[in-house]
């Protein structure tokens, strides 16, 4: 699925902030779902950088709850809605669980890291993976996932040093978007 003309917007605006901020941009890397991508190719525009592709920044899959908002999943599968919500390890019918979403998520982000050390990246993805990467660069819980909230185009910035430490200096930053 494309962006739409507001997706648009959105990524535009994302990457005048990224420009804003002023650090050189080494590497935009991006999940391979085509909204990601275009994000990508948005920062890079404005911002610098060259966009590189890593599948294990791709969303959660939610299998039979796809394209379902949370009241209709609660309204058809309670049970299971209820469960998934209860447990990391549970994933919804046919889908992953946040479990083995962070086992992709997660070395992903590594890889990254090891890749550009001391640079700035800017790494567009989806809800479930940034939320994943700010769980545990706040060393949070599971109960994180569930609690936080994350916007189209919000920028969360995740400082990182070579031996291991980081800082999480914002979290979904949307001052850039336009009204709604």
């Amino acid at each position: 699925m494309s962006l739409s003309a507001r997706g648009q917007a959105q990524a535009k605006a994302a990457a005048v902030r990224v420009a804003d901020l002023g650090a050189p941009v080494a590497a935009v890397v991006s999940s391979p779902l085509s909204r990601c991508t275009a994000t990508a190719e948005a920062v890079c525009a404005v911002a610098g950088g060259q966009v590189y592709l890593e599948p294990g920044f791709i969303e959660c899959d939610y299998g039979e709850w796809e394209g379902c908002t949370f009241a209709e999943v609660r309204q058809r599968w309670p049970g299971e809605f209820r469960e998934w919500m209860g447990s990391p390890v549970v994933a919804p019918p046919g889908g992953e669980s946040l479990r083995q979403v962070a086992a992709r998520v997660l070395p992903a982000a590594e890889r990254v890291r090891s890749a550009y050390p001391g640079k700035v990246v800017v790494v567009v993805s989806h809800v479930s993976p940034i939320k994943l990467v700010l769980r545990d660069a706040l060393a949070a819980g599971d109960e994180l996932m569930h609690r936080l909230h994350l916007d189209p185009a919000g920028i969360s910035i995740v400082d990182s040093w070579a031996d291991g430490a980081v800082s999480v200096r914002t979290v979904n930053d949307i001052s850039h978007l336009p009204p709604r």
